[in-house]
């Protein structure tokens, strides 16, 4: 059974207000949720339809009916299980590396699928400007797969930020020279900007270098790439030296 109080706080924890208040945060589905019982992320409780996690000790999961999980459920079409972890406390942001600045991204499947690129590609630390969808929304969880359990995510505010560091940052513009013919470092910091309005004007005046992707359809059209695939190419570029 799910009690109306339960039901009260996981459907609430789908708003940032109620994540930051109660200092939990919802994943959904056999994937993610193993990959976040593998890592540091502490277990708050586990819901599932059927038994799927042995490992997990029985005072810390319900089993639950299909359709209490539709009530708790953020998605259309509810897997069969779903879990409330801690929100961990904040780390030391990496001063090393290859990082990756997101300056205001709001979508976030966006923000998901570029954790995950993080992860396949080694960067352990994005740093995102306050103004970024939250972390811990429901739907960035779900595109990350669980590669949240392996990068880092600190929230700053990124003009001070890029005062302190000492890694180049390399901005993304559509005007920016071609990626394809720069020799890229193995350490520096990867700044993309919001999906609409790209880097910010104030933030634009860190970037010591401008990158950019050409163009190469006949007809040039395009007017640009989105962000997560954009994220994938440069990544890419930076690897392959």
């Amino acid at each position: 059974m799910v009690s109306k109080n339960q039901i009260k706080l996981i459907t609430g924890l789908q708003q940032k207000k109620y994540r930051q208040i109660h200092q939990l945060f919802i994943a959904e589905g056999v994937k993610v949720i193993q990959e976040l019982l593998q890592s540091n992320f502490e277990l708050e409780h586990l819901y599932e339809t059927e038994p799927l996690f042995n490992e997990v000790t029985t005072s810390k999961k319900s089993l639950i009916s299909e359709s209490e999980l539709k009530k708790i459920s953020c998605l259309a079409t509810p897997n069969n299980c779903l879990a409330v972890f801690k929100i961990p406390k904040s780390k030391e942001i990496a001063a090393s590396g290859l990082i990756v600045a997101l300056d205001d991204i709001r979508d976030p499947g966006n923000f998901g699928t570029i954790i995950r690129l993080c992860d396949w590609f080694g960067v352990k630390q994005i740093v995102c400007s306050e103004q970024t969808v939250d972390l811990y929304n429901p739907k960035v969880i779900q595109a990350t797969m669980g590669s949240i359990s392996r990068v880092a995510i600190a929230y700053v505010d990124l003009k001070s930020y890029f005062e302190t560091t000492k890694l180049p940052v390399f901005g993304t513009f559509m005007d920016g020279k071609n990626v394809y013919q720069i020799t890229l470092p193995n350490e520096g910091i990867l700044l993309m900007g919001n999906e609409a309005n790209g880097i910010s004007p104030t933030i634009e005046k860190s970037v010591t270098t401008k990158i950019s992707i050409p163009r190469f359809g006949d007809l040039q059209q395009t007017e640009s790439l989105n962000v997560a695939t954009a994220t994938a190419i440069f990544l890419s570029e930076f690897r392959r030296g």
